[in-house]
């Protein structure tokens, strides 16, 4: 199922919709330190390996905070209407 445009959503939806990606992004954030950290960790105890996780997490993060700007907008738009 492809995910509506926030023009398309009612207002509760969209509420919905930023208080979950708000929470989404806490939980990347301290996914992405914890890997930071093994990463380290691993770095210092076998040296330098080729690890892709940490800059996959970080993808992620940037996709759902431009997400969340564009259901900020649309929310700051409806209510000044």
């Amino acid at each position: 199922m492809k995910a509506k445009k926030p023009s398309e959503m009612s207002i509760e939806e969209l509420l919905k919709t930023q208080k979950t990606i708000k929470t989404t992004i806490k939980v990347l954030i301290l996914i992405a330190i914890l890997l930071l950290l093994l990463i380290v960790f691993i770095f210092l105890k076998k040296g330098f390996l080729s690890l892709m996780v940490f800059p996959l997490s970080m993808a992620f993060l940037i996709v759902n905070s431009n997400f969340l700007k564009e259901i900020q907008e649309e929310i700051a738009t409806r209510n000044l209407e």
